[in-house]
């Protein structure tokens, strides 16, 4: 068994491995024991309990699921951190862990007991379930960003899908001297982040960061500036729809599902959004997807958002949770889900099932898009005050984008002051 060091070190570089069926701890040590669990509202969490039968069984262990909607996870995750004793399980968003950390326990000993493969894991979502050089959750739910685009328009101009950011410019170009769609939707208006996820692969692309190893922000180097003026140079360029200074996510994504624009970074959940005829004038043969262009000469990256699953503190069947959560973080039962035909459940965390050729085959590829992008990928690091660090970020990006500031460097010179003032 790796050491979590060594684990979370090669996890990138890791695909193509056998996804090996769990095995109950023999004995049954934990028989007549309850584990309850806390999690978000997820279908793919449904599937996982839907299949509970064979747990419990194999361990004797009775499991209850208890579901809280996105909105009120936050606050129902913060009261049982600090009273405690509801649940043995929590599901905890890559945001939150940082606030969180007395909620939850360190496993890392119980985990590499139970032979689980923290190798398989991608460590742009591995870093998440990482808290003070200590294990303290698995990731279950993880999202990537891919590129979506219209792949009659792009073979109409004669164009492949870009595989760097360069080349989408060119291909934008192309698109729009053969169409009447603009090249490329994306969002610059201010909401929750949303017109950070891509300039943060250009500040990534660049040799850039959010911050240095001592939590001192620095996107405002070289780097970060080169990113910014790439990312508000494709308005100047004019190869998004108009009023996309204003954009938020959903309004890009809305911009293509109804043929204005051919091209559309986001995240791969969104899939099902794109040719769903109730939502869409698309159809399934017109999209395609890739991994996310990168910046010519660097690896590919991806803005992720993953849900890692840990043991709490409080919890009296400690035991009983880590057998759980081994089985709940087997690639079997993930790749069980991704392959079920009844399920239109497209999300993956293991390499080996990103790898899958059969769930690749299902998916018409997009896994191994994703693990493309993953395998180079680093992820991002949050801490307690990332909601209003995000808030200064989208800030600047939007005055910059609205042309209420001109001057990229000053803008991200003041957000890094201001940013520093709270850290």
């Amino acid at each position: 068994m790796k050491t979590l060091t060594s684990a979370i070190a090669i996890a990138a570089s890791v695909c193509g491995a056998q996804a090996f069926a769990w095995e109950a701890t023999p004995g049954k040590p934990y028989q007549g024991q309850t584990v309850t669990v806390l999690a978000v509202t997820s279908s793919q969490f449904a599937a996982h309990e839907a299949r509970l039968a064979e747990f419990e069984a194999a361990t004797g262990i009775d499991v209850i699921y208890d579901y809280v909607p996105f909105p009120n996870m936050k606050e129902a995750l913060t009261t049982e951190m600090v009273a405690g004793g509801d649940y043995d399980v929590v599901s905890v968003m890559d945001q939150w862990v940082s606030s969180l950390q007395m909620l939850m326990e360190p496993i890392g000993p119980e985990m590499e007991a139970l032979g689980v493969d923290l190798s398989d894991f991608p460590a742009a979502h591995m870093r998440h379930g990482m808290l003070n050089g200590e294990l303290i959750g698995l990731p279950v739910r993880g999202h990537v960003q891919l590129m979506f685009y219209r792949k009659d328009l792009l073979d109409a101009a004669g164009v492949t899908p870009p595989q760097t950011w360069e080349e989408m410019v060119t291909t934008a170009k192309a698109i729009q001297d053969s169409s009447d769609a603009s090249g490329i939707a994306l969002p610059y208006g201010k909401l929750n982040g949303q017109n950070l996820m891509v300039w943060m692969n250009l500040l990534w692309g660049n040799g850039g960061d959010v911050f240095d190893t001592d939590g001192a922000p620095i996107f405002n180097s070289d780097a970060g500036v080169a990113a910014t003026q790439t990312y508000i140079s494709y308005l100047a360029e004019e190869i998004v729809p108009a009023g996309s200074a204003v954009f938020v996510e959903q309004d890009a994504v809305t911009s293509f599902k109804q043929g204005n624009s051919a091209m559309l970074p986001v995240w791969w959940w969104v899939n099902s959004q794109l040719t769903d005829p109730e939502q869409s004038t698309l159809t399934a043969d017109q999209v395609g997807f890739t991994a996310l262009p990168s910046v010519a000469g660097a690896d590919r990256t991806t803005f992720t958002n993953t849900w890692v699953f840990g043991v709490t503190q409080e919890s009296d069947s400690k035991g009983a949770a880590t057998e759980f959560l081994s089985w709940l973080t087997d690639p079997a039962l993930e790749r069980d889900v991704l392959l079920d035909p009844e399920l239109s459940e497209v999300v993956a965390v293991h390499m080996s099932n990103l790898t899958d050729a059969e769930v690749n085959a299902r998916w018409g590829g997009m896994h191994q898009a994703a693990a493309d992008a993953l395998a180079t990928a680093d992820g991002m690091e949050f801490g307690d005050d990332w909601p209003r660090i995000a808030l200064i970020l989208e800030t600047a990006i939007s005055s910059l984008a609205s042309g209420e500031s001109t001057d990229v460097k000053g803008a991200l010179d003041k957000a890094a002051e201001d940013i520093a003032a709270i850290r």
